[in-house]
């Protein structure tokens, strides 16, 4: 995962609970120790990537993380900041039933019934789940063009949770549909006459405006997109523990990536606890749960899917992982070739 010096992008994700957090920050010390000049991102909502490092990383800007010799940033960006900008702006593009009236005495009904189609106020009020996240890696690849950042040569996404993410993985090409629709139609409505260019309460500049800001949200979710499948630079790693609940949603989650093209090659099971068989006869707890896990392990075995990934098993910690010396002994435990 170290070798070659191109940038490549490190997606973690997994059912709630499971450790990514841990589990993509280690990865990022063990990147960052290698000689990799590495941001750490989180997009999860529920943000803990500043608990896990011990530092203060919230603020949407890189933070240079003690202890890595600068070569680790790190950040937490905000996806519901980023939905209500969205929001914000894209009200302008709903029409209310007056002007929909109006449209229609004028020989226009139904560039205006196809306005109604589209449920605007429904997409604009109440962004559909994933357009959170979506916005916010849009962000970070936008920001990592800045040329202060280029030099990152990893860059590792601590992502929400596992349903989240599967909607934010059908999320573009449902907004690329809809966002060039109302591309459309704006420009239609740029050429009409002046009174129904008034409907929306805007001039003809600020229409231009709206149409280059739509097409530029488009433009970037596609970027989002195209990283996402990337083979050569892009990998999805699926965290999970040894559960059955645990095991099960990792299957389903496996099914979607690749159904979504997106390049997965490891499962990383986390909190495997090493029981020997004298503390299985002395604990009564500790036996039941070696065996809750060697069966969940089999169901690896018995997945077709899950089976044909790099499997990478990580110890259940006796200690609390918080710190950048943690995560790099962490890192050592788990992130071996």
């Amino acid at each position: 995962m170290s070798a070659g010096r191109d940038r490549k992008y490190y997606m973690v994700g997994g059912k709630g609970g499971v450790g990514k957090t841990s589990l993509s920050s280690s990865l990022a010390v063990k990147f960052a120790m290698n000689g990799h000049p590495t941001l750490l991102v989180s997009t999860d909502p529920a943000h803990s990537l500043s608990d896990s490092l011990a530092q203060d990383v919230t603020g949407g800007v890189p933070v240079c993380v003690d202890g890595t010799d600068a070569q680790l940033y790190a950040m937490e960006v905000d996806p519901n900041q980023a939905k209500e900008e969205f929001a914000a702006f894209a009200k302008q593009t709903d029409m209310s039933q007056g002007a929909k009236d109006f449209m229609g005495s004028v020989g226009l009904g139904g560039l205006a019934d196809q306005l109604g189609d589209l449920k605007l106020g429904e997409l604009l009020d109440t962004p559909p789940p994933g357009l959170d996240e979506a916005i916010a890696i849009s962000k970070v690849v936008q920001f990592i063009k800045d040329e202060k950042y280029a030099k990152f040569t990893r860059i590792v996404f601590d992502t929400a949770p596992t349903g989240h993410t599967l909607r934010l993985l059908s999320l573009p090409d449902f907004l690329d549909k809809s966002i060039g629709k109302i591309v459309r139609l704006r420009q239609k409505l740029t050429s009409a006459t002046d009174a129904v260019k008034g409907l929306f309460g805007v001039d003809d500049g600020k229409q231009d405006e709206a149409v280059a800001k739509l097409e530029k949200l488009k433009a970037q979710l596609q970027e989002v997109k195209d990283l996402f499948r990337n083979e050569k630079t892009t990998e999805f790693v699926i965290v999970t523990i040894p559960t059955v609940l645990g095991i099960s949603e990792s299957g389903r989650l496996l099914s979607s990536l690749e159904k979504e093209k997106v390049p997965t090659r490891r499962l990383v099971v986390n909190q495997i606890g090493a029981v020997t068989k004298d503390a299985q006869t002395a604990v009564n707890f500790c036996a039941v749960k070696a065996k809750d896990q060697r069966r969940a392990m089999e169901m690896l075995d018995e997945d077709a899917g899950l089976r044909g990934l790099r499997r990478i098993e990580a110890p259940l910690f006796d200690m609390e992982i918080r710190g950048v010396p943690a995560l790099q002994f962490m890192a050592g435990q788990v992130w071996t070739e």
